[in-house]
């Protein structure tokens, strides 16, 4: 919904609630509002019944100290319960360099504690690759981390990648309190497969991964994400939501 969203926010929140939506997660741009927007914001989203538990974050909301108290206090005024990172910083590599990084991710834990909020890492295809100990760039990630750090799950890149999505939520019992329901299947984006096909139309085995992450890993609430399709935004939006309520029987 990004365009959708970039054009006309209050629009875009109204649409997608009558659609049946009821949790939205803004992605990084939201760092830029000011308090007093944010507040508008949530008094939208509360006339309309919807909640955001989550925002997609650049490395920027969790460094220097005066970008966290910012992040901190944006995401409370939203009524946030996880600030998540949509990837690592460029230049991130090697075991090392992981671990490193993971050192991080554990400060920010420990300091978006005493506020109330949690943390999280958002992977794609790229960490799924496996580093030079033989370990996946994840399993350094959710081993370098502590237990209440949020490991939000990208279906569709894990697909892609050739991963087990079921095995992996098995694998972090309480850690997948996110998914990003993205559906993947073999093909081009040009034939309308990959990442463009809706929810439920490829070969993700959902009935079993939706199980598995409320039976074992923690799943607080579920996203539906959507990297284009043959349709619009919202009529995209609108589908993804039907498929999902055909297959599953409820909102």
């Amino acid at each position: 919904m990004r365009g959708e969203l970039g054009r006309d926010l209050p629009l875009t929140l109204k649409t997608v609630a009558k659609f049946g939506y009821e949790v939205v997660e803004f992605y990084s741009p939201y760092f830029n509002w000011t308090p007093v927007y944010a507040k508008e914001v949530r008094a939208r989203m509360d006339d309309l019944g919807l909640r955001c538990y989550s925002t997609h974050n650049g490395f920027e909301s969790f460094t220097p100290a005066e970008n966290l108290a910012r992040a901190i206090e944006l995401n409370q005024i939203l009524g946030t319960r996880y600030l998540v990172l949509a990837g690592a910083p460029g230049g991130t590599s090697g075991v090392d360099g992981w671990k490193s990084f993971c050192e991080k991710l554990t400060a920010a834990v420990e300091q978006l504690k005493p506020h109330g909020l949690g943390a999280g890492y958002h992977n794609h295809q790229a960490e799924w690759a496996k580093l030079e100990n033989g370990q996946r760039i994840l399993e350094v990630v959710a081993a370098n981390t502590p237990r209440e750090f949020v490991l939000q799950l990208d279906v569709g890149t894990c697909m892609e990648a050739g991963a087990d999505p079921v095995a992996w939520v098995k694998a972090n019992p309480g850690r997948i309190k996110i998914m990003h329901l993205k559906d993947w299947a073999p093909g081009g984006d040009a034939d309308g497969k990959g990442y463009r096909v809706l929810f439920g139309e490829g070969a993700t085995p959902w009935k079993e991964l939706i199980a598995a992450a409320r039976s074992v890993g923690g799943a607080e609430f579920l996203l539906i994400e959507q990297e284009g399709s043959r349709f619009s935004e919202f009529e995209t939006a609108k589908r993804c939501l039907e498929n999902w309520k055909a297959m599953f029987g409820e909102a």
